[in-house]
């Protein structure tokens, strides 16, 4: 049971305006939720119904997970220092 896996708009643009090497690893992580939403050392983020997030190095994306219709969408990109400040 795979899951779908989608980016909002300024999930796909904080993307493009990584590194090269840092996208590579980030895209990798993310392409492995579609198998495991919820992989080790994932956490789910308070006060939100849905949202979860993963570490890869500094860098932290922030998901969605909806089960009623196997979908992961990616909302947010970005640095440890910066993404949390607009949620």
């Amino acid at each position: 049971m795979s899951y779908h896996i989608e980016f909002t708009t300024a999930a796909a643009r904080q993307i493009r305006k990584l590194p090269h090497s840092v996208s590579n690893r980030i895209l990798d992580a993310i392409a492995a939720l579609g198998e495991d939403p919820r992989p080790p050392g994932c956490k789910k983020l308070a006060g939100e119904q849905t949202a979860w997030r993963i570490r890869i190095g500094d860098y932290r994306v922030i998901y969605d997970v909806v089960d009623a219709t196997l979908t992961v969408c990616v909302v947010r990109v970005g640095h440890r220092r910066e993404i949390y400040r607009a949620l």
